[in-house]
């Protein structure tokens, strides 16, 4: 099970959209990396200072 404390919701970051963890990364960002066939491991390298939780907490947010 995903962990949703995860995602924060901030309007002084990103304009208040869903991030993960408060960093300025958006679960937006995360589920359209993954739609455009983008795998764990590639966005992971991408973003070293995501944890593999965090896609998941993403994958359950947008559910």
């Amino acid at each position: 099970m995903a962990d949703l404390d995860r995602i924060t919701v901030n309007p002084n970051v990103m304009g208040g959209k869903a991030c993960i963890r408060g960093m300025r990364v958006t679960v937006s960002l995360i589920l359209d990396l993954l739609a455009a066939g983008h795998s764990r491991e590639e966005i992971l390298r991408a973003y070293p200072y995501l944890e593999d939780g965090d896609i998941d907490a993403a994958l359950a947010y947008a559910w």
